[in-house]
């Protein structure tokens, strides 16, 4: 029987505000709360919540034969934090029914295995860890970014303690090979690797409610109908889309929710196709063969490769510019410049910098908040160099910013002294003036009281002459 692995990524980077010039040195933050806000709160309103209470619902309907597999970014759980904490307790009641699993994967959704196995470990480490806090799982299998994938990144993850990886099945390194089937890593066998199906994954992302598709309309039992007519020796159907096709890319007036709804019981209809998680897949299924990938691969565009992050001047400068702070970064321990650090690694800061306007362009803008790609690289750098210029403070770059920043301590020291001192100066100048002036009183008031003595008729000489007698 062939296993369906249904898997669905969600994530939302902190979007930054514009940041010009002047504001390098004069204002650390960087993001743009209100269309954070409104964004997720959208997602959440029209995408996530509904999607989560169909699947929670069809999970209890079929009695745990209904299952899903979920890869959150650290980024978007920061954002259910901040601005949508229900979201979080609708997952956690999904994980609770023991028929979702949680993928791992970098903490934000970043390009950093393609330029520090350390700084990967330690991000992906810090992803795991929040998700095992909130949902109560350990993941077992990883999903890259952009589900990027080459031999020797596999070769990393596997040492990482990972059973498997999830990545594209592209034509390019299958060739005449099916993706569905289970295969292990080139270098390293001992890895898993699950190929995504983007036949299946894409009618749903890009062709659901296109009215020119000669397969318009899909219905779930359509759909669960091409699956079983595969060849019977296929093993295993990867599909992998983000979760925002449920009542965004894909609006709830195109049908979506009333397919999602209805797909399990589809599915499970033909007698021949059974729900699987990717942990499951992996413990029941032997890998046909090794699947040799010497570039790195992804999931985006026609290529199905990094064009679409490193593809131009302007995303590899900002990228090695990024990068080239990653050695100081690590003896930084202020969170709040750490947390900055993070979300300036998300991928999609450098997604707004594509220049392919071309066979790809109009997925482009649709994702894009920018004008053009200079726009977003000129923010971008503005902010870096913001960021910069407060990492300088804390972890200097050289021995001449050591010394500088020494010299600005030893002159903050030498302020405050003096503030000190002026401070006790003038409190004993006006301790000194208070004494002069109960002196001066003190002295005028003999001869007061002889004036007022005179003013009576009595003798200047009166206290003289009573001692006398």
């Amino acid at each position: 029987m062939k296993s369906v692995c249904l898997n669905f990524q969600i994530h939302q980077p902190f979007r930054y505000r514009k940041y010009r010039f002047f504001d390098i040195g004069n204002d650390a933050y960087y993001y743009d709360d209100f269309a954070n806000e409104t964004i997720m709160r959208k997602a959440a309103d029209q995408s996530y919540l509904p999607a989560n209470k169909i699947i929670l619902d069809q999970i209890h309907k079929h009695k745990g034969k209904f299952k899903v597999t979920y890869s959150l970014s650290g980024t978007v759980i920061d954002q259910f934090k901040l601005y949508a904490p229900e979201v979080i307790d609708s997952f956690a009641e999904l994980a609770a029914t023991g028929c979702v699993e949680f993928l791992s994967e970098t903490y934000a959704n970043s390009l950093v295995s393609m330029t520090d196995g350390t700084l990967f470990e330690s991000q992906v480490r810090a992803h795991d860890d929040l998700i095992e806090a909130l949902f109560g799982q350990r993941p077992k299998v990883f999903r890259n970014t952009e589900l990027i994938y080459s031999d020797e990144l596999g070769d990393l993850v596997q040492k990482m303690g990972f059973e498997a990886m999830i990545t594209e099945g592209a034509k390019h390194v299958l060739g005449w090979k099916s993706p569905n089937y289970l295969y292990c890593n080139g270098l390293n066998p001992r890895l898993k690797v699950l190929m995504r199906n983007f036949r299946f994954s894409d009618d749903l992302s890009f062709r659901f409610a296109n009215k020119a598709w000669n397969e318009y309309p899909l219905t779930a039992e359509k759909y669960a109908g091409w699956m079983a007519s595969l060849p019977q020796e296929e093993e295993v159907i990867n599909v992998f889309i983000n979760y925002e096709t449920f009542g965004q890319l894909q609006p709830k007036s195109s049908g979506i929710f009333d397919f999602l709804k209805n797909l399990p019981g589809a599915i499970l209809k033909t007698g021949k196709l059974q729900f699987s998680t990717p942990s499951e897949v992996v413990a029941t299924l032997q890998p046909v063969s090794a699947v040799h990938v010497l570039y790195p691969i992804s999931w985006a565009d026609e290529e199905r490769d990094l064009s679409a992050w490193l593809g131009n001047e302007l995303q590899k400068e900002a990228f090695d510019k990024l990068y080239q702070l990653k050695e100081r970064m690590e003896f930084c321990k202020d969170t709040i410049l750490l947390k900055d650090w993070d979300y300036l690694q998300t991928i999609d800061h450098f997604y707004y910098m594509c220049t392919k306007f071309f066979s790809d362009g109009e997925v482009h803008k649709y994702f894009n908040p920018y004008s053009t790609p200079y726009e977003a690289f000129i923010n971008y750098m503005n902010i870096l160099s913001d960021f910069k210029i407060r990492l300088n403070a804390l972890v200097p770059e050289s021995a001449k910013d050591l010394e500088i920043t020494n010299l600005k301590e030893l002159v903050k020291a030498k302020s405050k002294k003096l503030d000190f001192a002026e401070k006790e100066l003038k409190q004993v100048k006006k301790e000194m003036s208070a004494v002069k002036l109960s002196q001066s009183k003190m002295a005028a008031t003999p001869k007061v009281e002889a004036v007022k003595r005179v003013k009576k008729g009595e003798p200047k000489t009166t206290e003289k002459k009573e001692k006398n007698d």
